[in-house]
């Protein structure tokens, strides 16, 4: 929470109110640490399959501590949140990416759909991916 605050509310000019929605309880949370502590953080929700589809997750909320930002931290907790989401039985992802990071998850396989729209009065656009086969092993 501590990170979130930071980077939205501090940083981006987010309200509180709006950061925190009451949604996090039945989210889970997804972290990357060091020894500092959090490094970077998003919550991932699953949403019910769509009349011809298979369930989906969508990522939300990621943040990334400034010290850290282009290091491929962020990058490292996309492919871990996706392993989760579909070891849940997700067959795809879905986010809402503001905008200046829409190449970022461009280079993690996302594909932009729809047009821009307004999210705490920052440009966003829709994000989706398809997620493979659930593994056998936990290999991580």
């Amino acid at each position: 929470m501590a990170l979130r605050t930071r980077v939205f509310v501090d940083e981006q000019g987010v309200s509180g109110a709006e950061e925190f929605d009451g949604l996090d309880d039945a989210a889970t949370q997804v972290v990357a640490l060091d020894e500092k502590g959090v490094l970077a953080t998003c919550r991932l929700r699953f949403l019910d399959a769509e009349a011809d589809g298979d369930p989906s997750c969508k990522l939300e909320r990621m943040a990334v501590e400034d010290r850290v930002r282009g290091l491929g931290v962020g990058a490292r907790l996309v492919r871990g949140s996706e392993r989760i989401a579909t070891g849940q039985g997700a067959g795809e992802m879905v986010l809402h990416s503001q905008r200046r990071a829409e190449g970022f998850y461009a280079g993690q396989g996302y594909v932009a759909e729809g047009e821009t729209f307004l999210e705490a009065d920052i440009e966003h656009v829709r994000m989706r991916k398809r997620l493979g086969p659930a593994r056998e092993s936990a290999a991580s």
